[in-house]
């Protein structure tokens, strides 16, 4: 099972982190996705971070802004998120696989076998 906390209300411009902990198996062993969905859009592949090194991948509109990263002792993988938008504003997802993914293929949801139950971010003033 995959746990997700974090999210809440933040201004633009502001930051968050969220934080996806693993319950039941080890996070190391598998590549970590994070995914949003905003209402009436598709869910989007936010950032990816491999289980091998630690390899990371971005959505384009998130580059510069959002830095995934791993603790391992705490089997949790986090999504820094900084310079937050309105356009930001969705319900975070995220998943994981036991497979190396590579840039054409880690933003599709269906190569991840387990998902969180999603935490909100709304960026509003």
């Amino acid at each position: 099972q995959l746990v997700e906390s974090g999210g809440g209300l933040v201004q633009p411009g502001g930051s968050l982190r969220l934080s996806c902990t693993g319950v039941g198996f080890t996070l190391d062993r598998y590549s970590i996705g994070w995914f949003r969905q905003a209402p009436g859009k598709e869910r989007e592949g936010v950032s990816y971070n491999s289980r091998v090194n630690g390899f990371t991948y971005y959505g384009d509109s998130m580059k510069g802004r959002f830095t995934t990263s791993r603790d391992y002792a705490k089997n949790t993988v986090y999504l820094q998120m900084s310079s937050l938008k309105p356009e930001d504003t969705a319900v975070y997802y995220c998943a994981a696989t036991p497979n190396v993914l590579f840039s054409d293929s880690w933003h599709q949801p269906q190569g991840y076998s387990n998902w969180g139950q999603g935490t909100q971010v709304t960026v509003s003033s």
